[in-house]
């Protein structure tokens, strides 16, 4: 995520069990995204920070070869300055950083390393650190700060309220080598997915664990709708960065739901009220209802499928099964379908305003030519 290391967590610490396994070194990534502007000039961007004194860099996916598996613009990413958080009434300092996409979609990361902590203590860590960064005026001030950052390079800025948030607990090393199967053996993986402290239903528990995916044997990933787990000795980002892309992709999706959710009765008003106001220029409100439908249909597929194109699939099978899943965890294809419906409804509107318009038209040219007529029968009669 290209965040910096800061002060370890070091909060809620209990009495090691003799069996479980410790955390030698990890961290608590809390994101979260935000829609801010109908697109972002990238290389505005680029260019806005460096004259500010302000260091960025084009992202790529860090061991994953660019023919496997890349972004489709790459995003421009930031380091912020450290952020101080209440967790459990201690002040902890996370790394804070962003991450730009030309869709009109900023991601802002705060980053708790973790040290030797036993696996309870990290899971009780974990949910104290999710707590901790709910704080809305932290997310809120760094907001403000990357807007006033960025301000030249938003296109259309809006103040929209859209955003989401994910929990990525990360693991790279423990007190022993331990493979995936192991681990699984060691620890209780639901607690730390679910965030609850009581016990589960067997029903519950099977589906917190039913997104699971290993490439090599001392790796996993775990996924669920708000959190994930990933335990990644080499240290690779690359599914933290395919599961910020699947979430950024998911807020785009819902702004456009609700966009047109907002746009259909409106539509629906206008497409009735000039229907009911007949005249004789009743062609050009028609045409001017079609042009505006029309543009909106133009971005919103514009901006959709750059949101689809966001990351580009190729020859990494475990991403993108890693990636797949997460699309499928939030519904972003099922939203997708949903936006796809409603462009529909509103491009059948467009075509039968446009022919109610040019119908409009040729009534209009057929009543001037009958009154022309008319005028050439009176003038002919009225000569002498």
């Amino acid at each position: 995520m290209g965040v910096a290391m800061a002060e370890t967590v070091g909060i809620l610490a209990p009495s090691v069990r003799r069996a479980e396994p410790t955390v030698s070194s990890g961290a608590i990534v809390a994101l979260r995204l935000f829609d801010v502007a109908y697109a972002i000039d990238l290389v505005r961007a680029e260019a806005v920070l460096s004259e500010r004194a302000r260091s960025s860099r084009r992202e790529r996916l860090n061991t994953t070869p660019p023919k496997a598996m890349d972004f489709g613009v790459r995003p421009v990413g930031l380091a912020l300055e450290p952020v101080a958080i209440a967790v459990a009434g201690k002040q902890v300092q996370a790394a804070a950083s962003a991450r730009v996409y030309d869709f009109g979609a900023i991601t802002i990361a705060l980053q708790a390393p973790v040290a030797d902590q036993p696996w309870d203590a990290f899971v009780r860590n974990v949910n104290a650190v999710d707590r901790g960064f709910q704080a809305e005026e932290t997310w809120e001030r760094l907001l403000r700060q990357l807007r006033d950052l960025l301000g030249p390079a938003l296109i259309r800025p809006e103040a929209t309220r859209v955003q989401e948030d994910y929990l990525i607990a990360v693991v790279d090393a423990f007190d022993r080598p331990l493979s995936a199967a192991e681990l699984q053996e060691s620890v209780d993986l639901v607690p730390l997915l679910s965030g609850e402290q009581r016990p589960l239903s067997e029903g519950a528990r099977q589906d917190l664990l039913r997104h699971r995916f290993s490439y090599y044997v001392d790796d996993l990933v775990a996924l669920t709708w708000d959190r994930a787990f990933i335990y990644e000795p080499r240290g690779d980002s690359d599914v933290r960065d395919v599961l910020e892309v699947a979430n950024a992709q998911l807020l785009e999706m819902r702004y456009y739901d609700e966009l047109l959710d907002a746009e259909l009765p409106r539509m629906y008003d206008l497409v009735e009220e000039a229907r009911r106001t007949r005249t004789l220029l009743a062609s050009r409100r028609f045409a001017g209802l079609a042009r505006r439908l029309h543009t909106m249909v133009a971005e919103v597929t514009e901006l959709t499928e750059r949101v689809d194109n966001a990351l580009q699939v190729t020859e990494d099978v475990y991403l993108a099964r890693v990636y797949s899943a997460a699309l499928e965890l939030f519904r972003v294809n099922a939203l997708n379908a949903a936006v796809e419906r409603k462009l529909a409804i509103i491009r059948d509107t467009y075509s039968a305003l446009y022919d109610e318009s040019s119908a409009s038209r040729t009534e209009l040219m057929e009543f001037l030519i009958i009154i022309l007529i008319m005028a050439e029968i009176v003038i002919a009669l009225a000569r002498p």
